[in-house]
């Protein structure tokens, strides 16, 4: 028997969950966005929201409802091998790559960098990273406490700062959205333009990891049937879903109306330290740097456990849960101090191909129950997918490499043949393709047992 849970408790939950998620990315580009898109900012912010806050949700649900023990276990349905593949490049791109080495230089360009002269600014982000990721390092061994006091000190904190940013820029906004200075992308197609701009917050990743969290919170509170755990995890979802979708269309606003003031920025953590300059002068940024770089420092802490313990429980004899942190924690900082928004370039193509098989296996997880479970709609499904994912990787990759011969002809076969692949969403019609089709022989095959029965 299921334990009725109160609000508050669902609220808890939620809010524990928007704390595992809110991190670098989810301050920095709703902002860009925002100054890229221009009066085309709610457009390009509807799409943004999707995969930004729609598909995490849905992730979180779908380890709720597929009754899996996590992410490898629901990627392993499709096969064992895949499951290991997509579960190491997953944490590998949440973890040390880039979403982790992330936290580091947001918190430098929005703490520090206002303040350091442009000619020591290598020297300063290599400095300010060590010792940033020697902290993360140093909790990471011990997380309990400082995850538990950041948690109920500081996010309330960092939110109410942020609630007074976003107040006074909407009282007083530096300008308006202007028409003239909207970016060639956001001026075409800017729902997909925002739709694939949320692929950078990789929330959507992130959810396939931290949903069982979330299902193990639940069943730890007294919930253990399949249906309580399934209601949970999107009552829950619910809250963290409009606590940033609030947050991000807020965002997304200030950065539209901050081109009045400034032009557009490399990243949007430079956007984000100049808006606060703007209205609290050197103060502001202070507190900012002070509140921002310890929210980074929380989401290090975590995503530094979080691969460390998945790295550990899949191949516990390499390296002890201890070497595992020490490890990722280096390569996060050396791939810091590439910079920002190298580190936003670089992650674009390895980020359009993982998406869409992430996509895929949230709807797989969602639509489980229907299909019992069966390997082949799993199987089909993603092959389907897989097919133009490798696609979008190439086609997000430098120009350098797609002026080679074969490669042109290799996109200009996708651009052609399969729908939306030149907006950066080819994958969506093979996807539902293959699902349909995996949902024909499921069903055939289910009838021909039944008759031989």
């Amino acid at each position: 028997m299921d334990k009725k849970l109160s609000l508050s408790s669902y609220i808890v939950v939620g809010s524990m969950l928007f704390g595992l998620f809110f991190g670098a990315g989810n301050l920095i580009f709703p902002v860009h966005m925002g100054q890229e898109a221009g009066a085309n900012v709610s457009t390009a912010t509807m799409g943004f929201l999707i995969t930004a806050i729609g598909l995490p949700f849905l992730g979180v649900v779908a380890i709720g409802v597929s009754e899996s023990s996590g992410l490898f276990d629901l990627a392993g349905r499709v096969h064992p091998l895949y499951g290991y593949v997509v579960t190491l490049l997953l944490y590998l791109t949440i973890g040390p790559f880039f979403a982790l080495p992330r936290t580091g230089t947001v918190s430098y360009e929005i703490g520090l960098a206002p303040f350091i002269p442009s000619q020591y600014g290598r020297l300063g982000l290599a400095l300010f990273t060590i010792i940033f990721f020697l902290a993360a390092l140093f909790f990471s061994l011990r997380p309990a406490e400082i995850l538990t006091w950041v948690g109920k000190v500081l996010n309330p904190i960092f939110l109410i700062f942020l609630a007074v940013l976003i107040v006074t820029s909407i009282i007083h906004p530096m300008g308006i959205a202007a028409n003239e200075k909207i970016a060639d992308a956001y001026a075409s197609a800017p729902f997909f333009k925002g739709f694939l701009e949320g692929y950078n917050t990789m929330d959507a990743l992130a959810s396939l990891a931290f949903g069982i969290i979330v299902v193990r919170t639940l069943k730890e509170l007294g919930v253990t049937s399949a249906r309580g755990i399934a209601v949970g995890t999107v009552k829950s979802g619910i809250v963290t879903l409009l606590l940033m979708g609030l947050i991000y269309g807020c965002l997304a606003y200030v950065g539209a109306t901050s081109v009045g003031k400034f032009p557009v920025s490399e990243n949007g953590g430079i956007a984000l330290a100049q808006i606060t300059s703007y209205y609290f002068s050197s103060w502001g940024s202070i507190l900012l740097a002070i509140i921002v770089t310890v929210a980074c420092l929380k989401t290090a802490i975590g995503l530094i456990t979080a691969c460390s313990e998945t790295f550990y429980k899949l191949f516990p004899e390499s390296l002890s849960y201890k070497n595992y942190v020490i490890l990722f924690t280096i390569i996060a900082c050396i791939v810091a101090n590439v910079g920002l928004t190298q580190i936003i370039l670089l992650s674009i193509p390895v980020l359009m191909f993982l998406y869409p098989l992430a996509i895929t296996l949230i709807i797989l997880g969602l639509l489980s129950r229907f299909f019992k479970n069966r390997q082949c709609v799993y199987v089909l499904t993603t092959l389907f997918t897989l097919f133009v994912s490798i696609a979008d990787c190439i086609n997000a990759l430098p120009s350098a490499v797609k002026s080679i011969p074969v490669i042109q002809h290799i996109l200009k076969f996708y651009g052609n043949y399969i729908p939306f692949f030149n907006l950066g969403m080819g994958w969506v019609v093979p996807m539902f393709t293959g699902l349909i089709l995996g949902f024909i022989i499921c069903f055939f095959t289910n009838s021909k047992a039944e008759t031989s029965v």
